[in-house]
């Protein structure tokens, strides 16, 4: 397993900025959340490939 450097803690700020940048419907919001969520901790990484996206 390889080091990924620091563990960084998302911010507040960062959190809300994705979900209000992201123009879809709260449902979808939530469900893409749900999904980037999900693929992080499946595959232990940071990043889901998804950035930008709510919940990555």
């Amino acid at each position: 397993m390889s080091r990924q450097g620091p563990r960084v803690r998302p911010s507040v700020r960062g959190v809300l900025g994705n979900w209000r940048s992201h123009d879809a419907p709260f449902l979808t919001k939530l469900r893409l959340t749900a999904r980037n969520n999900w693929t992080k901790l499946r595959t232990r990484q940071r990043c889901c490939g998804n950035p930008g996206q709510p919940g990555c």
